[in-house]
């Protein structure tokens, strides 16, 4: 089942891809059911708008709604990179300093044994910060959400204390994003939320995307595939509340949001991430909205921090493709019934996003690396 949407119906400016025809759509279903995908929604954009935006698969299994271009996902740690841009516009725009000290904008109480990590350091993830596994921090959709500020407080009272050498190799931190989040709520004297939708989301045109599904949105269902036998043991992942009905091998997740907007909180479409991708691969700017000046958006993508993973602002790597051609800057965004990829490779002008309601993880890079090979113009 693939469900479609031309690039002319989401822009009047620039022609449909040839999804069809240069078989992308046999290497994506492909995909989707050698690894038992229940929905894929799919953008293939460059600097100038989509190449081709689709579905594939079920939002919902149980009902057979299918994927669409407009079906609503959480992102998980995509927001990473929408995060990242928040913060360097607010640096552009002199509201925050870049080499301060994060204290300059956040208490971190009597944890801190060491002189402080700036905020370049929560940018590239060598701040030092441990990296807490967030299975927990999420709520259920009807219930209300948590303040910033004190959801950060605690989790700066779990795990605080630096773990890493400050400056060092860099060390994924979902924590180190959660503090940089009230770093750019303290300079942009709001909250986080509010100022990365007003100065990101919305100037970028993308309209059905926030920090919760928006009225009236189809939104996937998020899936775990495990055996029945073993059903159970998700309540140890999961708040007993979340877990749902099963559909066939498939356990579902009740609707549900992620505490820590600045981490990992987005929610929205496919179409809107590949904006997003487009907005970045034409160096900051998208229908003639400056979101970031070209070079700082060629900054944020310029990946010469070393660890597991080598990170630029935002956007990362894997170590072992260093030397890979053509180069890429990339994010994931994972978490419960969902694994998210944006992939950007500025010397082919040609960005890629997958959005998929599975907790497994799929080979994207294998995808990605046969859809850049296809003729999209």
């Amino acid at each position: 089942m693939t469900t479609t949407t031309t690039a002319a119906s989401i822009s009047n400016e620039h022609n449909a891809g040839t999804a069809s025809s240069n078989g992308a759509e046999e290497l994506i279903e492909s995909l989707r059911w050698r690894h038992h995908i229940p929905g894929l929604s799919v953008a293939v954009v460059d600097d100038k708008g989509p190449l081709h935006v689709a579905g594939y698969g079920c939002a919902d299994l149980a009902s057979g709604t299918p994927a669409t271009p407009a079906t609503s996902y959480l992102w998980f740690s995509l927001t990473k990179v929408a995060t990242a841009t928040a913060a360097l516009q607010l640096a552009e725009l002199g509201h925050l300093d870049l080499a301060a000290p994060i204290t300059d904008y956040v208490d971190l109480g009597s944890k801190l044994k060491e002189a402080a990590p700036t905020v370049g350091h929560l940018l590239n993830h060598t701040a030092g910060f441990a990296n807490s596994l967030p299975t927990r921090w999420v709520r259920s959709a009807s219930a209300p959400p948590v303040d910033p500020g004190t959801f950060l407080r605690r989790q700066l009272h779990k795990n605080g204390t630096l773990k890493h050498r400050v400056g060092g190799r860099a060390h994924y931190s979902n924590l180190g994003y959660l503090v940089l989040g009230e770093v750019i709520a303290q300079a942009a004297n709001q909250p986080f939320a509010d100022y990365a939708t007003d100065a990101i989301l919305r100037p970028a045109g993308m309209t059905q995307t926030g920090f919760a599904h928006p009225p009236g949105a189809t939104a996937a269902t998020p899936y775990v595939r495990v055996p029945r036998p073993f059903g159970g043991s998700l309540n140890l992942l999961f708040p007993h509340e979340l877990i749902g009905r099963r559909c066939g091998p498939y356990l579902s997740l009740e609707p549900f949001y992620v505490d820590g907007a600045s981490y990992g909180g987005l929610v929205g479409t496919v179409a809107d991430a590949g904006r997003f991708a487009t907005m970045h691969l034409a160096d900051g700017t998208i229908d003639g909205h400056q979101i970031l000046t070209p070079t700082t958006a060629r900054r944020m993508r310029d990946i010469n921090t070393k660890g597991a993973r080598d990170f630029g602002q935002g956007w990362f790597r894997d170590a072992d493709h260093r030397d890979l051609r053509p180069t890429y800057a990339e994010h994931l965004g994972a978490g419960g019934g969902f694994y998210n990829a944006m992939r950007i490779y500025p010397d082919l002008n040609l960005g890629i996003v997958t959005m998929a309601n599975t907790t497994s993880s799929y080979p994207h890079h294998d995808l990605f690396d046969q859809l850049v090979r296809l003729r999209w113009s």
